[in-house]
């Protein structure tokens, strides 16, 4: 599966104005509850008990906030980039700038975890990560994480 198979361009935001772990996952997490026809609240009390059991700031820069719904028919997924830098409780104490949103069914966890590991897989790539801090809107965003996700 390919991230752009599940990215939709209305889940992507190019400039977050959140200065917080919470705010990040309610900014985030608007768009991504939208498509997903599911509660706001909800989505952002499943993820916030899912950083509870440790931080999905992965460090580098880098943000992959994860859950698992009952209500959902599909996974859906969410961009967000911060250009200020977000404090996201990160393994190496580093502001945040790049977010991955995932939620995903709750009884598909084949399908989370395989594209938890492409989204970290291709983020490791450090072209990829200047490219997408310097993207000017969300086409751009879009269109540089497709190239990326044809490569692999």
């Amino acid at each position: 599966m390919k991230i752009c198979d599940v990215l939709q361009k209305d889940a992507i935001l190019d400039d977050l104005k959140a200065s917080n772990k919470k705010a990040v996952l309610q900014e985030m997490g608007a768009p991504v509850a939208a498509i997903a026809g599911v509660d706001l609240e909800n989505l952002v009390r499943v993820l916030m008990e899912r950083e509870r059991l440790g931080s999905t700031g992965i460090g580098g820069g880098i943000g992959i906030p994860h859950g698992k719904m009952k209500d959902l028919e599909s996974l859906v997924l969410g961009f967000g980039l911060s250009r200020k830098g977000v404090d996201f409780e990160s393994l190496d104490g580093r502001p945040t700038h790049i977010f991955f949103m995932l939620v995903t069914p709750e009884n598909s966890t084949g399908l989370h975890l395989k594209l938890l590991a492409r989204i970290s897989r291709i983020l490791k790539n450090d072209p990829f990560k200047h490219r997408l801090m310097k993207a000017s809107d969300r086409d751009e965003i879009f269109n540089i994480i497709q190239e990326e996700d044809e490569d692999f």
